[in-house]
């Protein structure tokens, strides 16, 4: 078996020509803030039929700095911060109780690109995380309804049991409160963008946060 992974794994390429376009990346003329490219970014991939551009990889620490990463959905970027969403009874939401940092990380290979951005994690007010969570889907709210993230599930029927029992209350009650629902904002310390290159000259422009305002270097590929 593991020899059929290794051939498999050979048989693969990145950025397949037929598919990707590496569109150029002239650094001199990027914006001063980092949201302002990423925002340009995240619209390109999305015209480019990007699926599922508005996913991305959260790093985080447990207590003993032992890494952790999934994949979850970005609510919003603004000045504030990079928005997320979850339990704070989640593991996720225990590790940023004990260590509010983070990393995130999105990958758009029609494109080629890859964007990265890390530092510290705040969760909103109360309020402002079950508006978010009542914007969205009856779905995304009997999700959080069926609670007990990360805990131990004892069998699929009883997963099946509380989650057609949230979907009902979701139905009923599209206001039902969640209390851990959680609205987190990541604010940026550090962000890079990320342009493959053909040729290997990969294009990696980094954005560090400074007294007023951001130092923007290039980094070798």
């Amino acid at each position: 078996m593991a020899q059929d992974l290794h051939e498999l794994l050979r048989s693969l390429r990145v950025w397949d020509p037929q598919i990707t376009e590496l569109p150029p990346f002239d650094t001199d003329t990027a914006p001063a803030e980092p949201l302002d490219l990423f925002t340009r970014w995240f619209a390109e991939a999305v015209a480019a039929g990007q699926t599922e551009p508005h996913t991305m990889s959260l790093a985080t620490a447990d207590e003993a700095g032992l890494p952790d990463v999934r994949t979850v959905m970005l609510h919003g970027a603004d000045t504030d911060g990079w928005a997320f969403a979850s339990h704070a009874t989640s593991r996720k939401g225990r590790h940023l109780a004990g260590r509010p940092y983070a990393a995130l990380g999105f990958y758009w290979p029609v494109l080629g690109r890859q964007v990265r951005v890390r530092g510290p994690v705040t969760a909103a007010p109360s309020e402002e995380g079950q508006a978010d969570l009542h914007a969205r889907s009856t779905g995304a709210l009997a999700a959080a309804l069926t609670g007990r993230q990360s805990e131990i599930l004892g069998s699929a029927d009883e997963l099946a049991r509380a989650s057609e029992a949230a979907w009902d209350r979701a139905r009923r009650d599209p206001d039902a409160p969640v209390p851990s629902w959680t609205l987190y904002r990541l604010r940026p310390e550090e962000v890079e963008f990320f342009q493959g290159d053909e040729q290997r000259r990969h294009i990696r422009l980094s954005y560090r946060r400074v007294v007023g305002g951001w130092a923007r270097e290039l980094l070798w590929p």
